[in-house]
């Protein structure tokens, strides 16, 4: 029997053997031939076909600003004993106890859900920001392995500060971000947490690093008017024009948030060739205020900010709170995180085009049924091809319990 013919459950292809796969055609006749991870225009005749008649194909999505450290959070993270009255606040008593009291274990097991529900939403790419100033030296190597093994495409920093531990704790940080390696699925990027958790020293070494590593860098600028603040008291505009005068804006770089940068500074961002993500759930929750200013900017992606990288979840958030506030410049930020995934990744932009990145999604009815990454099938009839979906949240969920425990002990 020719594999054309075969039933649907058997023309399956081998997850273990990415690469070269044929994926369609679908209801509407669309098909998409996946050589050596990259789309083609040719289909080999040794490829195998993933068969979707009653599906249709898309192109993953990216989450282009999260925080994998965060992901047990969903498992009943303890309130704070008083309720955070502002946005440092929240930091203080919530993320900062959080990132804090994270082990290996509880990090492996966060990553672990995160990877697996952002896979099982056909999220194909996320772009991480990590934190743990107890569990440095190591962190990024849980969050590649994870990532590597589901079959996730990632970008990956630390997030260098000096909040806790001084200078020494930012250049641990930054040697961190030293320590991956590209490979198929990982991308190196240089992290700072934000303008005013670090001094001018840490951010002129993380410029200066991110050109060794021929990288750019990731970092959280003006979230909140505390930042902005910040940056003033220094004798600077802003926190972008600081990065800027200390030779840290790197074309390429990746400013999470900007709320409270003005149209003229946005607009100086993309002069630099600097992307912006906008977070609007996560913006909403912490009550700092809605980015109108980045529809100044033509370089804008979507992200969560530790928040399920469901990216239609976080488009329905945007298309709402864009509504709200009268904003008419917010379409594109999804397609525009592919965009931002094929620079880092050196492959040609466009959604599915022959030389752009081999990552796949099938919906049926709106449900996502099978996920393609660098032509591997990682998810298929809405579940793991390798693992289960159900045991990881359960682990999760029991490991959980230690980490709330640690924190409530800070």
């Amino acid at each position: 029997m020719a594999l054309s013919d075969a039933p649907e459950s058997e023309r399956r292809p081998d997850p273990s053997k990415p690469g070269t796969l044929l994926i369609g055609p679908d209801r509407l006749g669309r098909s998409v031939s996946v050589v050596d991870g990259l789309v083609s225009e040719d289909v080999p005749e040794f490829a195998t076909r993933l068969a979707c008649p009653e599906g249709e194909i898309a192109p993953g999505a990216v989450c282009a600003h999260t925080h994998l450290y965060s992901g047990l959070a969903r498992y009943g993270m303890p309130a704070p004993a008083e309720a955070p009255r502002n946005f440092l606040q929240i930091l203080e008593k919530v993320w900062w106890r959080l990132d804090r009291a994270l082990d290996a274990e509880s990090l492996a097991a966060a990553a672990e859900d995160y990877v697996t529900r952002a896979l099982l939403a056909g999220t194909t790419t996320l772009i991480d920001h990590h934190e743990s100033p107890d569990l440095i030296e190591g962190s990024l190597g849980i969050l590649a392995e994870t990532c590597q093994r589901r079959g996730m495409r990632a970008m990956l920093c630390y997030g260098a500060t000096e909040r806790n531990f001084g200078r020494e704790e930012a250049r641990r940080g930054l040697d961190e971000c030293r320590r991956i390696s590209p490979s198929r699925l990982i991308r190196p990027l240089v992290g700072l947490h934000a303008g005013f958790t670090v001094s001018d020293e840490t951010i002129r070494e993380a410029g200066d690093l991110a050109r060794d590593l021929g990288t750019v860098l990731h970092v959280h600028v003006a979230e909140d008017l505390a930042d902005v603040e910040d940056a003033r008291a220094r004798g600077f505009q802003g926190p972008l024009e600081r990065l800027a005068s200390l030779d840290a804006l790197i074309p390429g770089s990746i400013l999470a948030h900007g709320v409270h940068l003005d149209a003229e500074q946005v607009g100086f961002a993309q002069s630099r060739n600097c992307w912006l993500v906008h977070n609007p759930r996560s913006n909403e929750g912490n009550r700092v205020g809605y980015a109108k200013t980045l529809s100044a900017s033509g370089k804008v992606a979507l992200g969560t900010d530790g928040w399920d990288a469901d990216m239609a979840e976080e488009q329905a958030a945007l298309d709402r709170l864009a509504a709200l506030h009268a904003d008419p410049g917010t379409a594109g930020r999804l397609a525009a995180g592919r965009t931002l995934v094929a620079e880092r990744f050196g492959t040609r932009p466009g959604d599915l085009a022959p030389g752009a990145l081999g990552d796949v999604v099938v919906r049926e009815r709106g449900r996502v049924r099978h996920v393609v990454v660098d032509g591997r099938l990682v998810v298929t009839d809405g579940d793991l091809v390798q693992g289960s979906a159900q045991a990881i949240a359960e682990a999760a969920e029991r490991l959980s319990k230690d980490l709330w425990s640690r924190m409530a002990a800070l």
